[in-house]
């Protein structure tokens, strides 16, 4: 765990590029240059936002922030005194050239098939296809490639197995049905491995970049390091990394998971035992959240992603609660206090 850094979600810099008419600009690079001349670019999502993390990005007091787009300035330079409190800032950008519409989606999936994984395995074959059909109706003209890394350990007959970036469902889904699971053995897995490899895929640079990853353990101690490479990597590409965990999933695993997430401006996915997939579900380290059904959870997340807009369930949808659940964020009671340290 000490190969992972802390990202500190109770203090970002969130940096929202919207054009004159308020309308979110994606896929446009966020310039924060530091008072000593050092800066950190990252390019906005669908929503038109870029967020930074202080800490985790070293950031000075005082910086100043801008957006390009094709290699040129599309916003004014701003000043930001980075505030030091917990609660998180958000600075506005104003661009100027109209935004544009988000026309493709690159999806991977990198699934462990390890023995324990046989239920989440079947899941995903049995449903794959209705999920990319539910996206595709509502986002007509979306222009979808899949892929997927399967990975194992060091030892089984394959440590990643790649299919790569494909617009034919039909073939796709065939590739997924071939897998099965089988071998790992001990409990941490090759995921560094398999993270590499898919984020060395041909992801296109105007796409919504879309990894879910599969899993239900962690990568082996001495190679966190690698896998939080992999991380940053995805990060600075623009790719959200949305864990799904699945049954065996023990604090480690919820770590890099969580901490991957929430350094890709993505979510953090985790089935329970309303699901009837994979064995007994360790509860989530979180104070409040929604069960529902899994396909229809990685429907509005993918769609969220697509449209820049968090999507929430229909009332219909949500098979149980869990606290005091708004749009994603835990209601706090009135007399909270942040907590450093």
């Amino acid at each position: 765990m000490r190969s992972l850094p802390r990202v500190d979600t109770t203090r970002v810099v969130t940096v929202k590029v919207n054009d004159r008419n308020g309308q979110p600009i994606p896929f446009a690079d966020v310039v924060v240059t530091c008072s000593d001349g050092n800066s950190i670019t990252m390019a906005t999502q669908a929503d038109g936002s870029a967020v930074f993390f202080p800490g985790l990005d070293r950031l000075s007091e005082r910086i100043t922030v801008t957006a390009r787009k094709a290699g040129r300035t599309i916003a004014d330079a701003r000043p930001v005194l980075v505030a030091n409190a917990a609660g998180g800032q958000s600075v506005g950008l104003t661009a100027n050239q109209a935004a544009t519409k988000v026309t493709k989606l690159d999806l991977m999936l990198v699934v462990d098939t390890t023995g324990s994984m046989g239920d989440e395995i079947n899941y995903l074959q049995s449903e794959l296809r209705s999920i990319i059909a539910s996206i595709s109706a509502r986002h007509r003209n979306l222009d979808i490639r899949i892929g997927f890394v399967f990975y194992r350990d060091l030892g089984d007959d394959y440590v990643t197995r790649t299919v790569a970036f494909d617009r034919d469902v039909g073939r796709v889904q065939g590739a997924l049905a071939q897998q099965q699971a089988n071998g790992g053995g001990d409990y941490p897995e090759a995921m560094d491995q398999a993270l590499i490899r898919a984020v060395g895929q041909d992801w296109r640079p105007d796409a919504v970049k879309s990894l879910l990853l599969v899993a239900d353990a962690p990568p082996h101690d001495q190679l966190f390091g690698r896998t939080w490479q992999a991380a940053e990597a995805a990060r600075a590409l623009r790719i959200h990394i949305t864990p799904v965990a699945a049954s065996g999933v023990a604090d480690k695993a919820e770590y890099a998971m969580r901490a991957m997430a929430a350094a890709t401006q993505s979510r953090y996915l985790f089935l329970t035992d309303d699901s009837g997939v994979g064995n007994p579900h360790a509860p989530p380290a979180i104070d409040c959240y929604l069960v529902t059904k899994l396909d229809a959870l990685v429907r509005r997340v993918i769609d969220t992603q697509i449209s820049g807009r968090r999507v929430e369930p229909e009332e219909q949808e949500i098979i149980r609660s869990v606290g005091k659940y708004d749009a994603g964020k835990c209601v706090l009671p009135a007399d909270f206090k942040w907590q450093d340290g």
